[in-house]
C-alpha cells in the first residue's frame, strides 16, 4: 500500500505525540473525525503503527547504565543463531538486538543498573549462551540523540 500525504501527516503527528485526541488529529489533517479515525485504524491494522508507548526516563527509575554489546557467534548454524535469538528475547535488559555484517553478528542495546550488574549480566547470561564466540563492551558515557521519529515528511 501506498501512503498519500493525509496518511503522512497522521503517521508524523501520532509520532510526536500518541496521545493526540481524535478531534485535533482531524483538524491537523483536514478531515472530518470519522474520516480520520477511520485512516488512523487502517493504518494500524495494516501495521505502519505497531503500538502506543509512553517513553520512560531509564536514569530516574534507577537504570544508571547504558551499554552496547557486540557478539560473536563461534558457529551460524540455524539450531544455534535460533537459540540464541530466543534467549536474548526473553532478557528484560536487552532494549534491543541488532542482527549486522562486520566484525560482530550482533549488536545489542542493554540497560543496567550499575557496574555490578553489567558484571552479573555479561558473566553469567551472555558469556555461557552456547555458541557465544566474543564480546564487547561499550559503555555509554551520555546520550547525545535518541529518537523513535521517523522523518515522515522527508
Amino acid at each position: 500500500m501506498t501512503l498519500d500525504e493525509i496518511d503522512r501527516i497522521i503517521l508524523d503527528a501520532v509520532q510526536a505525540n500518541g496521545r493526540i485526541s481524535n478531534a485535533d488529529l482531524a483538524r491537523k489533517v483536514n478531515l472530518s473525525p470519522a474520516a480520520t479515525h477511520a485512516r488512523l485504524r487502517r493504518l494500524e491494522r495494516e501495521g505502519f503503527i505497531r503500538d502506543y508507548t509512553a517513553r520512560l526516563d531509564r536514569e530516574k527509575i534507577g537504570y544508571d547504565l547504558l551499554c552496547f554489546i557486540q557478539v560473536s557467534l563461534m558457529v551460524h548454524q540455524f539450531d544455534q543463531v535460533q537459540q540464541f535469538r530466543e534467549t536474548v528475547l526473553a532478557m528484560p535488559e536487552v532494549l534491543a538486538c541488532y542482527h549486522v555484517t562486520g566484525e560482530f553478528d550482533y549488536l545489542l542495546k542493554v540497560v543496567l543498573r550499575n557496574r555490578a550488574d553489567l558484571e552479573q549480566f555479561v558473566v553469567n547470561q551472555l558469556t555461557p549462551l552456547p555458541g557465544v564466540a566474543r564480546l564487547h563492551t561499550s559503555l555509554v558515557l551520555s546520550e547525545v540523540k535518541t529518537a523513535e521519529r521517523l522523518p515522515i515528511g522527508d
